[in-house]
C-alpha cells in the first residue's frame, strides 16, 4: 500500500491587468443582422442599441461582456 501526501494551494482569480473589458451587442430581430461596434465603454454600446431601436423599432439585443482572467496562487 502506498501513501500519498495531499497539498492544497489557494488561488485567486482577477481580471488580467493588461486587458480591458469589451462590450458588444447584436440585434435579435430576424433577419436584421445589426451589431454595435465593440467598445470598452458599456454606455456607448447601450446608446448604439437605443439608436438602433429608434431607427428600426427593434428592441431585443444580445449583449456580451468579454474579459480575460488571470489565476494566481495566493501564497
Amino acid at each position: 500500500m502506498s501513501r500519498s501526501v495531499l497539498r492544497y494551494v489557494e488561488h485567486r482569480i482577477t481580471q488580467h491587468p493588461d486587458t480591458d473589458v469589451t462590450f458588444e451587442a447584436e440585434c435579435l430581430a430576424y433577419p436584421c443582422g445589426w451589431s454595435a461596434q465593440p467598445s470598452t465603454e458599456g454606455a456607448a454600446v447601450d446608446v448604439e442599441c437605443m439608436s438602433h431601436t429608434g431607427r428600426t423599432g427593434h428592441g431585443s439585443f444580445r449583449r456580451v461582456c468579454t474579459s480575460f482572467a488571470l489565476v494566481v496562487r495566493t501564497e
